[in-house]
């Protein structure tokens, strides 16, 4: 016979007292009457919200009272009395490798390797890959490896060092279960640079059989394709991914060139036409909505998929770019086609719920937000925006429980990159719906200062000051955003956050115009 429930009908978030933290597993066990390991297990397979402090003690957690009554309504009830689930599927996340060179000037060739192993593993039905963003986050911060498992929700750890010099390549991996502790797999290669591509396959073959994960033949043909037969262009490439992660104005261009010199050594480089694509979308979507840009997006893009078909991050690339370009049918046609081809890519799932938002179809874009957060559980991105998906789907609960969830990962995330203005302005937006009106503000003029004259920040700052009944700096920021550029007319007509100016005439006439 199950154990009684606590009594969830109550909500601790409409109370006049302040949040309740509950403290150490022990206390979030006897709260939810189950054991502790019932509930580690709710948090790595269920979304059970739990939060960690700044250190690698696996002790050292909390959870808010009603942050877990949210999750007991939507879901916890059913789980209590749900017959045992099947056994996890496999997952992994593949840490950044370390450079072991002499002169430490091969980073950006040791995280290409990182990352090449992502997607190589991403093909291979059966096995959850955790994002590069997501298991990047970790390089030298000293977490310890159990803790670093449970925070990324994954049963296995990848991780390896890379000595690069004259012309050899020294590679040493291990395949670590985080829980234990014990070894799965480790191998050494002391090989030719132009052998890397073969490493990488055998690395790649390794660890699905350490994971128990049968090969098709079309994922073992996926894996003995090279991304390219020129060394040269292969390490431009690397340069371009490491600039454009980057994300900085000043590091746009330089991936841009990267690129570009990539496609000039090797026309028939898919990855490199898709990591150019992905940067005139960038660049597009956050500083300068030119149609020019669009149709190198477009242009790009489209090469990229000619070239390899196949690949689900080319077809990532396209889906964005065609969503830009308002082909709307076309865009979701490849948004699904790269999902099929790779469902750990995080950017797919991503661009697909904004796309879908855009769209008006808010089923879909919270089903594929939720995919993203799976994937990348540390983004305060989709956190922040899947939680007005639930306000305007009538689940109040689930929206205060994931802007809580996206304003401490946004918090987090400043703390490493103080000038990312988009955390500011969507922590900002967050707040504003939780009723903290003067922290929200604060907030919101602190992004404006970084970027006064970015289109999707001003736009951001509309539906900032539009929750904070602000009429007219809510107006005023969203006639400036128009001004520099932002013309998706799908967001003004179905964002909510803007409807408290929606009937007003200025309002209107911003719609005449897109």
């Amino acid at each position: 016979m199950a154990q009684p429930a606590p009594d969830y009908t109550r909500s601790s978030s409409n109370s006049a007292s302040p949040p309740r933290r509950i403290d150490s597993w022990k206390d979030i066990a006897s709260y939810l009457k189950r054991g502790t390991r019932t509930v580690q297990r709710w948090e790595s397979e269920e979304d059970l919200p739990v939060h960690r402090l700044h250190h690698d003690k696996l002790g050292s957690v909390y959870a808010w009272q009603h942050e877990l009554d949210a999750w007991w309504v939507s879901r916890g009830a059913s789980l209590a009395s749900a017959p045992a689930a099947a056994p996890a599927a496999p997952s992994i996340a593949v840490l950044p490798f370390t450079d072991l060179s002499q002169q430490q000037d091969q980073q950006y060739f040791c995280d290409g390797m990182a990352e090449e192993l992502i997607l190589a593993l991403g093909k291979l039905h059966g096995l959850r890959v955790c994002s590069r963003m997501s298991s990047f986050r970790f390089r030298h911060d000293g977490t310890a490896e159990r803790a670093i498992g449970r925070q990324l929700r994954v049963g296995a750890l990848l991780a390896g060092s890379v000595r690069h010099a004259a012309g050899r390549l020294r590679i040493m991996v291990n395949l670590i279960d985080p829980e234990s502790g014990y070894q799965l797999w480790s191998g050494v290669f002391d090989r030719a640079l132009g052998d890397v591509f073969a490493i990488q396959e055998e690395i790649a073959r390794s660890v699905a059989q350490a994971l128990a994960i049968t090969l098709s033949p079309n994922e073992a043909a996926a894996l003995e394709r090279p991304p390219t037969h020129d060394l040269q262009a292969y390490d431009l490439y690397l340069r371009g991914r490491t600039y454009y992660y980057h994300y900085g104005p000043s590091d746009m261009p330089c991936a841009i060139q990267m690129f570009t010199q990539a496609i000039e050594r090797d026309p028939a480089y898919p990855l490199a036409h898709a990591g150019l694509a992905d940067c005139w979308s960038f660049l597009y979507l956050y500083s300068n909505r030119s149609e020019d840009l669009l149709r190198k997006a477009e242009e790009a893009s489209r090469r990229a998929v000619d070239l390899d078909p196949e690949s689900a991050q080319a077809q990532a690339s396209r889906a964005l770019a065609l969503s830009l370009n308002r082909r709307d049918a076309e865009a979701e046609q490849a948004f699904e086609t790269a999902i099929r081809l790779d469902p750990s890519l995080f950017e797919a799932h991503y661009f697909h719920a904004r796309h879908s938002f855009v769209l008006g179809n808010l089923d879909q874009a919270a089903a594929e937000y939720e995919a993203a957060i799976q994937l990348r559980p540390d983004d305060y991105q989709a956190p922040l925006l899947v939680a007005q998906i639930y306000d305007d789907l009538g689940r109040a609960a689930d929206a205060a429980a994931a802007r809580e969830k996206g304003i401490a990962a946004a918090e987090e995330h400043l703390r490493l990159n103080p000038d990312d203005a988009r955390a500011v302005y969507m922590a900002a937006n967050g707040m504003a719906a939780l009723g903290q009106r003067e922290l929200s503000r604060q907030w919101a003029q602190r992004a404006f200062a970084m970027r006064p004259t970015d289109s999707m920040l001003l736009y951001n700052l509309g539906c900032i000051y539009a929750l904070l009944n602000y009429e007219e700096d809510a107006l005023h920021a969203l006639e400036q955003a128009v001004l520099h550029g932002l013309r998706q007319r799908g967001w003004f007509e179905h964002d909510s956050n803007l409807d408290s100016v929606r009937a007003h005439p200025r309002f209107q006439a911003l719609l005449g115009q897109l």
